[in-house]
């Protein structure tokens, strides 16, 4: 099926944070991601697709945990390939897994502190940045619990803390408003846009409604492959009345989904 773009309206971006041709990752013996191709500079960007349409494993690839199996795969201006010295490409790299892990003793500014010297941050810079972070999420009053002691809510704004503590260029969150009541995810929305003033976000979720609220672009994937890639309006505009959905942009999305499975038989 040929991809929907929306190149009239579409920002034009250079140099792309993340540029891929015809990559190809696998998920164990799965390619979850086959032939995809796509271009993002700054903004933030809102990738969605059903369960199994290779997000995950889309976003493991941009941030370094799995190698590509084919194609060409070019993060801030770098190839990433088997001799790539990955080191530098991370430094630049924020990233927020479905599942994350932490040490449930550590305070929530020791969780961020570590995860900040993981990423090689000058040290004198790791105070400051660190209670930027944390005051950004809104835990500057859990600043001192125990990682233990945090609801999930709470769990997964400890984890964004850590994945822009070092103002990353290239920031992948993968499902980040698991677990966030209404309110924390309006705040969520205002702190992407911020971030995308000047870096690349790349948010994977299931919630086309946030897409569309904190987005200036959307790519949808599905079955490892680049479906859509415009802005929320154009997503809106590919729906109709008849169209699964309870809002315009669930109409676009599931509008778009079922032309491309159609496709594909």
């Amino acid at each position: 099926m040929r991809t929907v773009r929306a190149a009239e309206t579409a920002p034009t971006l250079h140099p792309w944070a993340v540029h891929a041709e015809g990559l190809r990752v696998r998920a164990g013996r799965h390619m979850a991601v086959d032939g995809l191709d796509l271009a993002l500079g700054t903004g933030v960007h809102g990738l969605l697709g059903p369960n199994g349409a290779g997000k995950t494993t889309l976003m493991r690839a941009l941030a370094t945990v799995l190698r590509p199996a084919g194609g060409r795969l070019e993060l801030l201006g770098q190839q990433v390939d088997a001799r790539t010295d990955l080191r530098r490409v991370r430094r630049g790299l924020g990233y927020l897994p479905q599942q994350f892990g932490f040490y449930p003793r550590f305070t929530v500014r020791e969780f961020v502190e570590y995860m900040a010297w993981l990423k090689e941050m000058p040290k004198q810079a790791v105070p400051g940045a660190t209670q930027r972070a944390i005051e950004r999420v809104g835990l500057a009053a859990k600043a001192e619990a125990r990682m233990k002691t945090l609801s999930g809510g709470m769990l997964r704004r400890a984890g964004i803390a850590q994945a822009i503590v070092n103002d990353p260029a290239v920031l992948l969150l993968d499902e980040p408003t698991v677990g966030l009541d209404p309110e924390q995810r309006l705040d969520f929305r205002e702190l992407l846009r911020d971030v995308g003033t000047d870096s690349c976000v790349l948010v994977s979720t299931h919630l086309v409604e946030d897409v569309v609220a904190a987005c200036t672009d959307v790519v949808m994937v599905n079955e490892g492959r680049l479906v859509f890639q415009g802005t929320p309006a154009d997503l809106t505009s590919q729906g109709a009345d008849g169209d699964a959905g309870d809002s315009p942009a669930e109409r676009g999305y599931s509008a778009l989904l079922r032309r491309h499975r159609a496709a594909a038989r």
